[in-house]
């Protein structure tokens, strides 16, 4: 058997069948082993000097995160994937693994707040930072040093959806040698992949969309193959022995994987692989039903604006038009002043007061008092997050019950 030319979800849910399973398993097992013994102490040996393959400790590698891995690795059409447990950790890991004092990053103005506040870190740590506004890849051109190691963007931005330049800012850093990573959590495997647009690595939170149900964390960085490892100065010694489509990966597995341990459990690895295999499913309705909410409340008089890729009304519509398979599930909304948005949220049935994405459940969240209160009033304001705004991450209910929910809180 074979998943050559075979669909998305065909080739999820059939992936693990491609190699022998134990007992004829559907599924790969749960191997909660932390230690892996082998008979030959040479053979061991070699495992840790990476001259055979194999597990040595648990903290670097696991039977049944391995299998996550490779089916992550087939949906994002890479060459290699690692897996942490979480998405910061895993954003946290590029960083970490790859980037030393002195260096530059360009990244995009417009980030999830837990990420901005790792670039805050980040600035204190000897690494120049640079934000842009990245819907347009002159600003990130315009920022570019000649140590400039990285730039960094999100598909789609969290709250305010806007889209990255994601093309053009591929081909420069192809032009110029640079790693491009892209954050495709908001868009998912399914309806975009960055090695598209020329991504060298690709993080996901497999916590959101891929799991799917806010039952397990977990986060992943994938390798594309596309970007030259030979040439990109921050390998060790050690790790330049590998061939250079490894480099980085390996260094990112060892440096912060193996050194700071923030591993994927088995157990969350097995509930994120059986949450991946109806991802496709889940999107088709949560895309459609975000677009259908997001059309009636453009449509009332009582709400100030709606921010979604999906309406003609949004900057970069044509951009979304042309990258993804959908225009996602995630959207904003500013109520006119004289309704109080607090009182609004506890107005919805439905829909919960929650912070998370990509959830079967719609939920939603006062932006600016919550999520994003920590980084002060004048950072919210350059990104344009008003205090009524409120986000929400529309899960997969029956689209009329949904639509309805909004549209009747709106009534008082």
């Amino acid at each position: 058997m074979t998943s050559a030319n075979k669909g998305f979800t065909t080739t999820i849910l059939h992936h693990d069948r491609q190699k022998s399973i134990e007992h004829g398993s559907v599924h790969k097992p749960v191997h909660t082993a932390v230690m892996y013994g082998y008979k030959d102490a040479r053979e061991l040996a070699d495992v840790f000097q990476g001259k055979a393959s194999g597990y040595r400790y648990g903290r670097q590698g696991n039977p049944t995160v391995s299998a996550l891995e490779e089916k992550l690795t087939s949906m994002e059409g890479g060459k290699g994937s690692i897996c942490f447990s979480t998405g910061m950790a895993a954003i946290g890991a590029v960083f970490q693994a790859l980037l030393r004092q002195g260096d530059h990053i360009v990244s995009s103005s417009f980030l999830f707040g837990n990420t901005n506040s790792v670039w805050q870190t980040v600035a204190t740590q000897g690494v120049q930072v640079s934000m842009v506004d990245a819907t347009d890849v002159e600003h990130v051109r315009a920022a570019l040093k000649p140590e400039t190691r990285m730039v960094f963007v999100e598909t789609i931005a969290n709250p305010r959806t806007q889209i990255a330049d994601l093309k053009r800012i591929g081909a420069l850093c192809a032009e110029r040698g640079i790693l491009f990573v892209v954050d495709n959590t908001m868009t998912s495997p399914y309806l975009f992949r960055p090695v598209a647009v020329g991504a060298g690595l690709v993080v996901n939170s497999l916590t959101k969309s891929i799991a799917g149900h806010g039952n397990v964390l977990g986060g992943a960085i994938t390798d594309t193959g596309l970007f030259d490892w030979s040439a990109y100065p921050n390998i060790a010694d050690n790790f330049r022995k590998q061939p250079a489509a490894m480099q980085g990966l390996s260094q990112i597995r060892a440096k912060a994987l193996r050194d700071f341990g923030a591993s994927l459990s088995p157990d969350a690895a097995h509930q994120i692989a059986i949450g991946a295999e109806t991802l496709a499913l889940r999107m088709e309705r949560a895309c459609h039903n975000a677009k259908t909410i997001a059309e009636a409340l453009a449509a009332d008089e009582r709400v100030a604006v709606v921010h979604y890729p999906g309406l003609a009304s949004h900057p970069q519509h044509a951009l979304a038009t042309e990258l993804f398979r959908h225009y996602g599930g995630l959207f904003s909304f500013e109520l006119k002043p004289e309704i109080d948005c607090f009182d609004y949220l506890n107005r919805m049935q439905l829909a919960i007061n929650a912070t998370h994405l990509g959830d079967t459940r719609t939920l939603v969240i006062p932006v600016a008092h919550t999520i994003f209160f920590e980084m002060g009033a004048a950072r919210r304001a350059e990104m344009g997050i008003a205090d009524s705004l409120i986000r929400v991450s529309v899960g997969i209910e029956d689209t009329a019950d949904i639509v309805h929910d909004f549209t009747q809180a709106l009534q008082a």
